[in-house]
């Protein structure tokens, strides 16, 4: 791979003031753009829902597991479809390189949680054999054998892709569904609430009324200090967050 070298119809070089000026240009698109993802992701929080009314099996490490079970009794699921099985190249060693790569990028999953929501790998491959694949390659998402039709009913039997479920009421529903090109994006906390019927639950978001929600910034945590702040907020966090708040609603920001 080229270290240096000269690149040909390389932009040109300016000043510090000159340099600003364009920044502050592209910064008027930057915000355009910001504003466009944030309407479509309130669009998606408005999408109709969709009844799930089979009963999915599953296996999972302790056996035979359901669709509801795959929630771990939170409100939302993510489900990635992951490909690693007889077939796929790198089998058995490893799983699809781009699913790989995509695992690879999963955030800390302490804060997807923080928001009632669960992300969860399925698979066609023996649990043995993911068991085997996670430790290899550090991951500890959790990853699902699929037993029956899920991936053929949902879209992945042929291609990766994340689906979105929700729970009500004992019941499951579909809400949406992102693959392709849109799955390149995934992997962060907010990629992954971007796509969900709650969205990011924080109060600047166009989301119908009544849906949960609370300030940015005061729900932030380390991940493992999530459950020993449930009751209440450190004071001190309190107070950093407001000034973090101020620096969100600041228009001229990035």
């Amino acid at each position: 791979m080229q270290q240096d070298g000269k690149l040909e119809n390389r932009p040109p070089t300016v000043s510090a003031s000159e340099w600003t000026a364009a920044w502050e240009r592209m910064l008027v698109k930057e915000k355009t753009f910001t504003r466009a993802r944030d309407a479509l992701a309130a669009e998606r929080r408005r999408m109709p829902w969709m009844l799930v009314d089979k009963d999915y099996r599953f296996d999972g490490p302790d056996g035979a597991m359901s669709l509801l079970d795959l929630f771990e009794g939170r409100r939302q699921l993510i489900v990635y479809r992951a490909f690693f099985e007889p077939g796929v190249f790198g089998w058995p060693d490893h799983g699809c390189r781009g699913c790989s790569f995509g695992a690879d990028q999963v955030a800390h999953l302490a804060h997807l949680n923080a928001r009632d929501t669960t992300l969860a790998y399925a698979s066609r491959a023996p649990q043995a054999d993911i068991a085997r694949l996670k430790a290899r390659m550090g991951w500890d998402m959790p990853w699902y054998t699929i037993t029956d039709s899920f991936d053929a009913d949902f879209g992945v039997d042929e291609w990766h892709g994340h689906n979105v479920f929700i729970r009500e009421d004992g019941q499951i529903f579909r809400t949406y569904y992102i693959n392709n090109r849109g799955d390149e994006a995934m992997g962060t906390t907010w990629s992954y609430l971007d796509i969900t019927p709650l969205g990011r639950q924080e109060s600047w978001e166009d989301s119908p009324e009544g849906y949960p929600q609370t300030p940015p910034y005061k729900w932030w945590n380390w991940h493992d200090n999530y459950e020993a702040e449930q009751a209440a907020p450190d004071p001190k966090w309190v107070e950093v967050s407001e000034a973090g708040e101020a620096a969100f609603r600041n228009e001229g920001q990035a």
